[in-house]
């Protein structure tokens, strides 16, 4: 078992960075839903994660998406410095390969050339903007696929994707990473061209050295082992990072452990044993939230979901490693899944509760911002700065 010592450590070294996005106007395909709090710009959503890390000390990045926080004319360096000023710096970069008409058939696996020109046009730029801000990431996802049989050629859209990535690999600096995501279906529905973990293995592999898979727990069918998923990554050398939420039936991206924090426990328990019992590196992975929050408050959702994982994590740390895989070898199921339940049976607030005072902060971060009056302070301030017009875009 780890001492008091070696799990306070560890804590001091787990970050989750937030994204931008979760702290503006989101919606459904079906409407947008509106906060007076929600974040209107980049410095309001710069402000808004700076707020939730002096809250819960954990989550000193913020991931940005081009598009909707980096107008044309933004000064990057400028940017940065706004994050720095607000005790945070930019995290990934997210481009948007999606929302522009050019992409209405897809963008690098599209037909269309000046789709898949615009996507090295955007994917470039998206690049020098992580050079100046600093960042190290570049994390891709794509609305890639196809809605009828027939649409297109599946085997020329794999050979589009790769040579993408292969190319844009080639354009990134030497320290930083490509994060390639997957997702099964939505919005395309006959076939996604990055469909699952496989096809991210696949296709990173052929991009370079620098291109890892990168995992949200959402975007998966149901029932599948995301933690047997992890696990094989992690031996490949080939986990990046990970896209936090939580999920009821495909990807809902509802808020970490709010379905099944049992997940996610298994998660951090599988990453835990392939540091501890085999000896691999895991210490590059990226853990990200991903998330829209479009009925719960954005702040006290965030607060909500990074203290939800970091409790995950310390759980995971509870498990007797020595105990489990003695029951492992003399083949005993029951004492075996024992020793997992009962590190995730163990209340790990009150070590939470110590940390955070030894650190300056609050002891439970999300009564602290509640009684701090940030919410209805950017509120008022936000919803007099809109006026009687909503937003140009659920996510701007």
């Amino acid at each position: 078992m780890q001492d008091r010592d070696q799990i306070l450590s560890k804590l001091n070294a787990f970050e989750v960075e937030t994204p931008s996005w979760g702290y503006a106007d989101t919606g459904t395909r079906f409407g947008k839903f509106f906060q007076d709090a929600a974040a209107i710009t980049i410095e309001d959503k710069l402000q808004d994660a700076g707020t939730v890390h002096r809250f819960t000390g954990c989550c000193p990045s913020v991931a940005v998406h081009v598009l909707w926080d980096f107008a044309e004319g933004t000064d990057p360096g400028q940017v940065g410095k706004l994050a720095e000023a607000q005790g945070v710096r930019i995290g990934s970069i997210n481009p948007n390969l999606f929302q522009d008409q050019t992409y209405k058939f897809g963008s690098v696996c599209s037909p269309n050339p000046d789709a898949r020109a615009a996507a090295d046009e955007h994917v470039r730029r998206c690049i020098e903007i992580g050079k100046a801000t600093g960042s190290g990431l570049l994390s891709l996802w794509f609305a890639d696929g196809t809605n009828y049989p027939g649409q297109d050629d599946l085997i020329s859209r794999k050979r589009l994707m790769q040579d993408a990535l292969r190319r844009w690999h080639s354009w990134m600096p030497d320290d930083m990473t490509m994060l390639v995501e997957y997702k099964p279906f939505e919005p395309a529905f006959y076939h996604t061209d990055i469909a699952d973990w496989g096809m991210s293995y696949a296709f990173s592999k052929f991009a370079g050295p620098q291109a890892k898979v990168l995992v949200d727990t959402g975007h998966h069918f149901q029932g599948v082992n995301i933690e047997h998923i992890v696990s094989f990554l992690l031996d490949e050398g080939m986990l990046g990072g990970f896209h936090f939420n939580d999920r009821k039936y495909a990807d809902d991206d509802l808020t970490t452990g709010s379905i099944d924090p049992y997940a996610v426990f298994r998660i951090f328990l599988a990453i835990r044993l392939a540091e501890e019992r085999h000896g691999l590196d895991a210490s590059g992975i990226a853990y990200m939230v991903d998330q829209s929050h479009n009925l719960k408050p954005k702040i006290e959702a965030m607060i909500q979901t990074v203290t939800t994982a970091q409790e995950m994590f310390l759980k995971a740390q509870m498990v007797d490693l020595d105990g489990l895989a003695a029951a492992q070898a003399s083949m005993n199921i029951v004492d075996a899944e024992n020793y997992l339940r009962e590190g995730f049976e163990e209340d790990v607030r009150p070590l939470l509760r110590e940390w955070r005072s030894f650190k300056g902060m609050a002891a439970e971060p999300l009564l602290a911002f509640r009684e701090s009056g940030y919410e209805a302070k950017v509120g008022a301030e936000r919803k007099a700065r809109r006026g009687d017009a909503a937003p140009a875009s659920s996510y701007a």
